[in-house]
């Protein structure tokens, strides 16, 4: 690698600033105790900003000796309540509702509603379809900050010897989840307050709110106390991904930075990441593997990628593009490996560190994979140094590589360094050190043909590019509806034909003698003309909206306790109102919340119900496409009026619910008098039903696609 600096700013880097102090943070429990100390020290400003930010999460595993409390969210209200001046900003990604089961149920309840006032947090959602905010920074009083591929939530804790019975990597159950690397890096000084800027430029567009730098503040700054410096005075290049979005412009710095570091290296390229996938990145790799003298190429990779959806998507495309890197390598300069525990039985080491470390002249460490929506979709943070020839630089970042490669390889770093200075080669280097238990072992390629034919390309798995939902919608939106309607429609069939077995058990079987079903109707009778049914009803019916309970039952539920004319004015009042009230929640959380609950499919409502009111919300409550709840958020996430939003549920709904409770009093009846006239005219009354929906279903659907293609032609002329 020549002196010529790679870190351009305007191309291959935002900015270089000068940092007074830089240290490598290698997994969990170090990056968390540091930083923990660190905010201990914040006097007017911490700014965090992160994928996932869990207030559950303990940032250390042993009792803490200064009183303070180790869950993050109660940490952060501690800090602010015991200091004045100190305001807290956490920004989180506003996560797909794929991830929703592994993350904490109502975040801002929990860190912004029940936190002081200067703990501000929000969800961070201003990103197009189908992206993610992945920077993970940390930035205390403009003087200390941290960048790297850690969050601040579950399972990520674990130390360097990754013991798979480490019982303090529990979080919240008896599970120990699998052990987890990672590298953070801590830096002070200039490059400190450029990422404060980052920060409060990032929280500017997510939030529309400005927040004031903090002036210059008297004494040291709050570098954790028992950290090691590894460099001193050294200039930082701070580089970022940003997908073209609304006002912001496209912006692929962390991209350009690694192809131009890989084209310049001399004799060896180290990569360690979570994914592999990126074609740019790949081809870069296989034209230098290709050429005669180039350098060495050593990557290592989690044996496989967490997760099922992840291992029969990521890691297929992962394969794919190794496979290829394979075969350019003509000289036998590649190497993939892949950590090797002991004891860890189906689990591996979830290798999910951003490190590019190359030739002893570059290091670059962040937030971004090597994956095709680290270089232009999501958005990224990666902090990068040159030695610039200078040898107290190339050897810490020598001194760091080789600590890294110790680690995996169970030895130690000056046996690392041993063997280097020995072989004068990377590679030979490691296959040295290989042994038996712990150790660095040869990535296999595992994916069968049948499970890499069933993968789609990478446009459709790992977009570089902001995805455009109109040109995805035209591609298969109306199929996606009929399948959705059709689903729900059969739903319902099965409800009706479940409503017929049970009327024809009483009639042919001994279930009429276990229960008396002339008893359970008495009792029920009681509160038809009770002031307190209708208000149980409503009741019920609210707790069933929140609880994103099948409407349908509980209509045809309220039919069979109240019979059809009490039953249907109480199930239209108890859906009204339930109606309503989740309506109400979803025009106080926003649009941009609720949207990204279900990404593609709120998308699409919420169009469609901005642009034709009344008509909409008929159509989507006889043709149903999302569930009763989801549709009531996105009414009043996309502020559709509240009179459109009543004359149509009412409209949408009153026929559907006087049908079925009409149909449940029928059930009733024929449980009582059991006569096979009954059941016929329950199972015609249940066809007719069925037909009838799917008729209206129909004419909806294509009066509502007229309308919107008006509109498209109307707004095209504009």
């Amino acid at each position: 690698m020549t002196h010529s600096s790679i870190l351009k700013p305007g191309d291959t880097c935002w900015r270089r600033e000068q940092a007074e102090r830089v240290t490598f943070l290698v997994d969990g429990a170090d990056y968390f105790q540091a930083v923990r100390e660190t905010l201990k020290q914040a006097r007017h400003s911490i700014l965090i900003i992160g994928w996932d930010i869990d207030s559950r999460f303990e940032l250390i595993r042993e009792p803490a000796a200064d009183g303070l409390p180790v869950r993050f969210g109660d940490f952060l209200g501690r800090m602010v309540r015991d200091t004045p001046q100190l305001h807290v900003h956490v920004l989180n990604w506003e996560y797909s509702i794929i991830y929703a089961p592994e993350r904490e149920w109502l975040p801002i309840y929990k860190m912004e509603w029940t936190s002081p006032r200067r703990l501000h947090f929000h969800m961070d959602s201003r990103h197009p379809l189908g992206a993610s905010h992945h920077q993970k920074i940390v930035v205390v009083d403009d003087q200390v900050a941290f960048v790297g591929g850690l969050d601040f939530t579950l399972g990520r804790w674990d130390t360097s010897e990754h013991d798979a019975h480490d019982s303090r990597r529990r979080d919240l159950n008896d599970t120990i989840p699998q052990p987890y690397h990672d590298v953070q890096v801590a830096v002070s000084g200039d490059i400190a307050r450029a990422l404060g800027d980052l920060a409060r430029k990032r929280w500017h567009q997510a939030t529309g709110q400005q927040i004031r730098a903090a002036g210059p503040l008297p004494g040291s700054a709050p570098w954790p106390p028992g950290v090691a410096v590894d460099i001193e005075e050294v200039m930082v290049g701070i580089a970022r991904t940003y997908p073209a979005y609304k006002d912001q412009e496209e912006v692929r710095e962390i991209e350009r930075l690694l192809l131009a570091a890989i084209g310049a290296a001399q004799k060896m390229i180290f990569l360690e990441n979570q994914y592999f996938t990126a074609l740019k990145i790949g081809e870069a790799l296989a034209r230098r593997l290709e050429e005669d003298d180039g350098p060495e190429i050593v990557i290592i990779l989690p044996e496989e990628t967490t997760g099922w959806l992840s291992h029969y998507t990521m890691d297929v495309l992962r394969e794919r593009l190794l496979k290829q890197l394979v075969e350019a390598d003509h000289h036998d300069r590649l190497r993939l490996y892949y950590p090797l525990l002991p004891d860890l039985g189906q689990q591996c080491l979830n290798v999910h560190s951003k490190v590019l470390i190359i030739d002893n002249e570059l290091i670059r460490i962040g937030s971004a994979n090597y994956n095709n929506r680290s270089m232009g979709l999501d958005t990224e943070c990666d902090l990068a140094l040159e030695a610039g020839g200078q040898k107290r630089l190339k050897a810490a970042i020598a001194a760091f590589r080789n600590r890294l490669l110790a680690e995996h390889l169970d030895v130690s770093p000056s046996t690392v360094d041993a063997a280097m200075a020995q072989e004068q080669s990377l590679i030979r280097a490691i296959e040295s050190l290989r042994s038996p238990g712990r150790t660095l072992t040869p990535l296999p390629f595992r994916i069968s043909k049948e499970v890499d034919d069933l993968v789609p390309d990478l446009q459709i798995a790992d977009p570089e590019q902001p995805i455009d939902p109109d040109q995805l919608a035209r591609g298969f939106i109306d199929d996606q509806d009929k399948r959705a309607a059709r689903g729900r429609l059969i739903i319902l069939v099965a409800i009706l034909g479940v409503a017929l077995l049970l009327a024809a058990a009483w009639r042919w079987t001994p279930l009429k003698e276990w229960l008396d079903i002339n008893e359970i109707l008495n009792n029920l009778a009681t509160l038809r003309g009770s002031w307190q049914a209708p208000l149980i009803v409503a009741a019920l019916y609210i707790v069933g909206g929140l609880l994103i309970f099948p409407v349908t039952l509980m209509i045809i539920a309220t039919g069979v306790a109240f019979g059809a004319f009490y039953g249907f004015v109480y199930a239209l009042l108890g859906a009204a109102v339930s109606a309503l009230v989740t309506y109400a929640l979803g025009r106080h959380l926003g649009q941009e919340m609720i949207r990204n609950l279900s990404q593609l499919r709120v998308s699409r409502l919420s169009r469609r119900l901005a642009r034709q009111g009344v008509l909409s919300i008929i159509t989507l409550r006889v043709v149903p496409v999302a569930p009763f709840t989801v549709i009531n958020l996105m009414a009043g996430a996309s502020h559709i009026s509240l009179r459109d939003f009543i004359v149509g549920t009412l409209a949408g709904m009153a026929p559907g619910i006087l049908a079925l409770t009409f149909f449940s009093d029928q059930v009733v009846s024929a449980i009582q008098a059991p006569e096979a006239s009954a059941i016929a005219t329950l199972l015609a009354l249940a066809v007719a039903i069925g037909l009838t929906t799917w008729a209206v279903s129909r004419w909806l659907l294509k009066r509502q696609k007229k309308t919107a293609k008006k509109q498209s032609r109307r707004e095209a002329g504009e």
